[in-house]
């Protein structure tokens, strides 16, 4: 496979492409643009690059490289995406750094992990506009919650009548107006996605603890529950799955989850886990038994993450609603 590929590492910015092909050891640099990208289909000529044996090896930056996604597609171009920690952890020790050189380590790592690569597909429309809509959430979510702290700090030396109270209250205010109405553009969103989506997205809720927040973060996740075959591969994901950590018999520590995860959905399962725990007799009574038996807080909520996410994928297979069958034993 490796001699039938074409490796082409590309390092992304807000406003330029760095592009290294392993095969000539040729570096490009053009727009993050239409008319760069139209320059890159030259330089591919130039180079004797087959569209169709191209693989393009990318970081994940976000927006940055929405554009050059649907150029890529468009021309039934190869790409894959790849964790930045990965790449940089597999180069060992190095010194200095430009856009050059870092696109031509990035060819460097596609050409060693092709096997293992996995690409990327054009991805359903609507999830990319729930995508933006989430994300649009999260970030006023975090603006708000920022100025309330600040609010709360003010206080303690201001009196309530003070115009720098009084402008960062209105601005909350605008705020949790922003939240609301982003929050009617995803339901509608989803409502307009098509079935399976919105069936999905139903059958989510039903489980304790699964908010509409939550059923539409593992819905963007998981591309609709087809990018992980099971729940345990999207524990991994989200920093959920415990590890060993062993060698030998010098070397023993006890399981711990990884710090490597999607911090953002972890967040939203613990919220989920501790509504869970409230209102799920099941998982209620779990959580007060292994307490009690010593077990710390922490990983008995980590353990109720998994059980939510387990859950989620039970009902998506099943398709049928989550239904609450606990008898406490005496």
């Amino acid at each position: 496979m490796k001699k039938l590929a074409q490796i082409i590492g590309t390092d992304i910015s807000k406003g330029t492409i760095d592009l290294f092909y392993d095969g000539s050891q040729s570096h490009i640099k053009i727009k993050n643009s239409l008319a760069g990208f139209k320059e890159l289909l030259h330089w591919f000529t130039l180079h004797k690059i087959n569209l169709h044996s191209a693989v393009v090896v990318m970081e994940c930056t976000g927006l940055y490289s929405f554009h050059f996604e649907n150029f890529l597609h468009a021309h039934q171009i190869r790409f894959a995406k790849v964790n930045a920690l990965a790449i940089k952890r597999s180069l060992g020790l190095i010194r200095g750094k430009n856009d050059k050189i870092d696109a031509q380590r990035i060819a460097r790592y596609g050409f060693e992990k092709l096997d293992t690569l996995v690409f990327q597909y054009p991805q359903d429309p609507s999830l990319q506009r729930l995508q933006m809509l989430h994300t649009t959430r999260e970030r006023l979510v975090r603006q708000r919650a920022s100025i309330i702290c600040a609010v709360k700090e003010y206080r303690v030396v201001l009196k309530a009548t003070d115009p720098i109270i009084g402008s960062q209250l209105k601005l909350i205010k605008a705020f949790t107006q922003q939240i609301k109405a982003i929050d009617q553009a995803i339901q509608n969103q989803i409502t307009q996605s098509g079935e399976a989506l919105k069936r999905n997205f139903e059958l989510l809720t039903s489980i304790k603890g699964v908010g509409k927040v939550v059923a539409t973060a593992t819905i963007i996740k998981t591309k609709n529950f087809t990018s992980f075959k099971n729940g345990r591969k999207f524990s991994c994901y989200c920093g959920s799955a415990p590890f060993e950590h062993s060698s030998g018999k010098s070397i023993y520590k006890k399981t711990r989850i990884s710090h490597l995860a999607d911090k953002s959905m972890k967040t939203l399962l613990t919220q989920s886990a501790k509504t869970a725990i409230q209102h799920d007799k099941e998982l209620k009574d779990y959580y007060q038994r292994r307490t009690e038996m010593g077990k710390s807080k922490l990983s008995t909520i980590n353990v109720v993450r998994n059980k939510i996410i387990h859950r989620m994928f039970a009902v998506i297979k099943r398709q049928t609603p989550f239904v609450e069958q606990y008898l406490k034993t005496a």
